[in-house]
Parts: C-alpha cells; structure tokens; sequence
C-alpha cells in the first residue's frame, strides 16, 4: 500500500465549470436538463475546490446559460424533433426521447403537433429505409414476418394500424400509396 498513486482526479471550481457550460453549449444543441446532467457529471468526476455547493453552482450555471439564451427547450425539442421525424421516427419515438432529454410538455408540444402532422411521411420513411411494404423486393405473405415488421414499426413510434395499412400495399405500387397518402391528408 505504501506505492499507491496519488488522486488522478482534477480540481474544478465554479469559473471552471462555467468554462465547461460554454463549450458545452457552444459544441452541442443542448436542453437545459442535459446541460444539467453534463455538469453534474463533471462535478462528480472531479475534487470540487470552490467554496459554494457543487450543485447550487450548478443550477446557477444553468439558469444564466438559459437567461442567456445557449439553451432553449423549446428550440431544441423543434430541432430534435424535426431531425427524428427525418429518420423516419415517430411520435411516440419523439416523446419518449424529449422526456429522456428533459423537456416539459409545453416546451415538447410544438414538436409534437409537428411530428403528429408528418406521420404518414415519416412512416414512409422508415418503410423505405427498412425496405417494407411498398419499398420491399418482393411481398411478405408469412405473418409471422409481417408482425415482426409491425413491431418494428412500433418500436420506431409509429400506430400499428398505420403500419399495418403501408405493410398491405404490395411492392411498387404507386397507386394504393397516393390512396394512402390522399386518404390520410383528408384526415
């Protein structure tokens, strides 16, 4: 015991930890919770040297990071949400993630009225990339196949129902997706 190393780990204070918050910020599109949880694990990973609590220091941090404007929920939940619906995510995807993200729903609900507009669109996009439905080689008659295929679906936030109904159009059909499409803008 007597060779032990000393303590690896680095001191941090209050002006460190805002030097820290600002190139958070300035790197990455953040929430006023991730940045929280940024910071918090910083402060856990270090010797806190600074004479006011971590944590008070941290909220601090935060709180001016927001007055500031380097944080917006409300900015981000747009961005996030718009960027998953791209991927071909759906709603209840996006929810799940702005929650995980620590958005409230007020901040989240502009988002979410944007990813409930783009369902359909979205669910096309996530058939296309996985090669379902419409967009397969050939047409999957096993159920067990198709239910797989739902699942997946839904894993990815999208209504079973919706899935089921761009599961039964046949590969290349271009006239039952323009139903598909028309059916559900009436909607």
């Amino acid at each position: 015991m007597a060779n032990r190393r000393p303590s690896s780990r680095r001191t941090l204070d209050a002006a460190r930890l805002h030097e820290l918050a600002l190139a958070y910020v300035a790197r990455f599109a953040t929430s006023r919770a991730k940045l929280g949880r940024y910071l918090s694990r910083k402060i856990g990973e270090s010797e806190w040297t600074d004479p006011r609590d971590a944590m008070a220091a941290c909220a601090e941090i935060v709180a001016k990071m927001d007055q500031l404007g380097f944080v917006d929920d409300r900015q981000y939940a747009a961005m996030r949400g718009a960027a998953m619906t791209r991927r071909g995510l759906g709603a209840r995807r996006i929810k799940a993630q702005l929650w995980v993200d620590g958005i409230d729903e007020a901040d989240a609900g502009d988002a979410m009225e944007s990813a409930a507009a783009a369902a359909l669109g979205s669910a096309l996009g996530f058939a296309r990339r996985r090669r379902f439905g419409p967009f397969a080689a050939a047409r999957a008659d096993d159920p067990g196949l198709r239910e797989k295929q739902v699942a997946a679906f839904v894993r990815a936030g999208h209504a079973p129902g919706l899935a089921r109904r761009i599961l039964a159009i046949a590969p290349g059909d271009a006239d039952a997706l323009a139903a598909l499409d028309a059916e559900m803008a009436v909607d």
